[in-house]
């Protein structure tokens, strides 16, 4: 009899219906609405006026840059609002408003309006579940979500399972798009173009030659969000005419880019080296021809091999984006699978969760590989409990880096120990970063304070210099905006300085030639 209930609670575990798992959105008789359109169609800006016009709301960014923007844009009409992140909190205690990242939507917060931004973000492996809680659990009488053509089946999926109206709202792209039927080489780029290239070392390698000829900005994943906005802002307001660019600017930045050139047609997803697909060519050549600042948007290449794969596929249909949708377990049933199970091992909890769970509706248990791996080591670090140890998975830390490796379990062991962790810089605030490899340390060094804000937002009382850590970072990021500012940036250390001997290996050389 116990096997028997026993089996039955297991049951009931790994077959969820989703939508219960948000009572707060369920009282609600919610309403759906999708403002769907290409780049450059004017459906954020729609969705944001709605807010202004709302009593109290919410916008869920895709990005921490966004969600400042944004934060920026409500104050400035005079909207008393708040900023919350994974890293950051400005609580104003009359806002009625919030902007955040998605990642950190209150599901208890109950609201008139909800604005969720870049819909088709549901598809990313790594992030996709925030959106699918987003669009399930958000608390609000009218929920508006912004994204392409492509999210459109996704969207009617998960309202058909909620039982909620849906309204599409279409929007037409403002100016044109024209590709152009020569390649342009670099030589003869014209001012307010953006280059875009699909790797640091690339941008930088571009941005080199460039500023032979002009003054260059440049935008890559690895810069903080602080210096991409310093960067697109020099762009903006023409103290650089040419910009070079990842696949970074095809989300949250406007800019007045008139003809955008691919200097490549392949990009390393992680996992390969592969063609561009029509849904990424589309995204980023949306960028030209900013409504309000030129009538037509150009889309070319910097050769003719890449220009006519571009050309085709930004001709091409659309991937049309389908469920099933990722779900990341919730704290509560990280919980019940430890006791089930009889285990405290988060790494077998979470590859346990990931092939058993079965949801009702067009959704799949994520299998969210790095968090999997990372649960492996930290079920050996000792005396943590096991909401700890999901928690720290879920953090922003980059393995491929050391300096954030050495950094992440350094705080880890702090936690067990129960110790207080005083943020210290690992290079010299203020130096200069003279080549590419000091650049990349700062840059590192930025994401190192990132990761330990986002653990001082959830361990206030263990990581305690959070003005410190917030202030440094501000002069980093200085120090990389000179970097970058700069007409040249070395690729390593200039070898002269290597080789010269020092005067005292120069006196005894001669000493010995005399000898001789």
């Amino acid at each position: 009899m116990q096997r028997e209930n026993w089996q039955e609670q297991l049951h009931k575990l790994l077959n969820c219906d989703l939508k219960s798992l948000y009572p707060v959105a369920r009282e609600k008789k919610r309403k759906l609405y999708f403002f769907v359109g290409p780049t450059n169609s004017g459906k954020t800006h729609r969705a944001m006026q709605e807010l202004i016009e709302a009593d109290c709301g919410v916008y869920l960014a895709p990005l921490r840059l966004l969600a400042l923007e944004n934060y920026e844009y409500l104050n400035a009409h005079e909207i008393a609002t708040s900023l919350i992140t994974g890293e950051e909190e400005i609580i104003d205690e009359d806002a009625g408003h919030i902007c955040s990242t998605i990642e950190m939507v209150n599901f208890n917060y109950d609201v008139d309006l909800a604005v969720i931004d870049e819909i088709q973000m549901i598809e990313d492996p790594d992030r996709g579940w925030a959106w699918v809680n987003a669009i399930v659990g958000v608390p609000a009488d009218k929920v508006i979500m912004t994204g392409s053509v492509n999210a459109l089946d996704a969207v009617k999926q998960i309202a058909k399972y909620l039982d909620e109206e849906l309204e599409v709202v279409k929007f037409q792209r403002k100016n044109p798009l024209e590709v152009l039927s020569k390649a342009i080489p670099l030589k003869e780029i014209p001012p307010k173009s953006a280059l875009v290239a699909f790797s640091r070392a690339d941008v930088l390698n571009l941005k080199n030659k460039l500023s032979k000829q002009h003054k260059v900005s440049v935008i890559y994943g690895n810069l903080s969000p602080e210096v991409r906005r310093e960067e697109a802002r020099r762009f903006r307001e023409g103290e650089s005419s040419v910009l070079v660019a990842t696949d970074a600017i095809a989300m949250g930045l406007n800019l007045p880019i008139q003809t955008l050139l691919f200097s490549t047609d392949t990009k390393f997803d992680g996992i390969s080296k592969r063609k561009l697909i029509p849904n990424e060519v589309i995204q980023i050549a949306g960028r030209a021809g900013r409504y309000g600042h030129h009538e037509v948007g150009y889309i070319g290449a910097t050769s003719r091999s890449v220009l006519k794969h571009i050309a085709s596929e930004f001709y091409a249909p659309l991937h049309t984006i389908k469920g099933p949708f990722q779900v990341k377990a919730t704290n509560t049933q990280i919980e019940a699978l430890s006791k089930h199970l009889n285990t405290k091992s988060l790494h077998k909890i979470l590859l346990y969760f990931s092939k058993h769970m079965n949801f009702t509706g067009p959704f799949i248990a994520a299998n969210i590989s790095a968090m999997i791996e990372l649960a492996k080591i930290i079920d050996n670090k000792k005396g943590l409990s096991l909401e700890d140890k999901y928690m720290l998975v879920q953090a922003p830390v980059s393995t491929k880096s050391p300096l954030i490796k050495k950094a992440y379990f350094f705080y880890v062991n702090a936690i067990i120990e129960n110790k207080i962790v005083h943020y210290k810089p690992s290079i010299r605030v203020g130096q200069k970063a003279r080549n590419e490899q000091e650049l990349l340390r700062a840059e590192d060094e930025v994401k190192k304070i990132s990761l330990y804000l986002w653990i001082a937002y959830k361990l206030p009382e263990l990581f305690v210099d959070v003005e410190l850590a917030g202030n440094t970072r501000l002069h980093i990021n200085q120090l990389c905006q000179k970097a970058l500012k700069a007409k040249k940036l070395h690729s390593s250390p200039k070898k002269e300085a290597k080789d010269k001997p020092s005067p005292r290996s120069r006196r005894r050389n001669h000493y010995k030639n005399r000898q001789r």
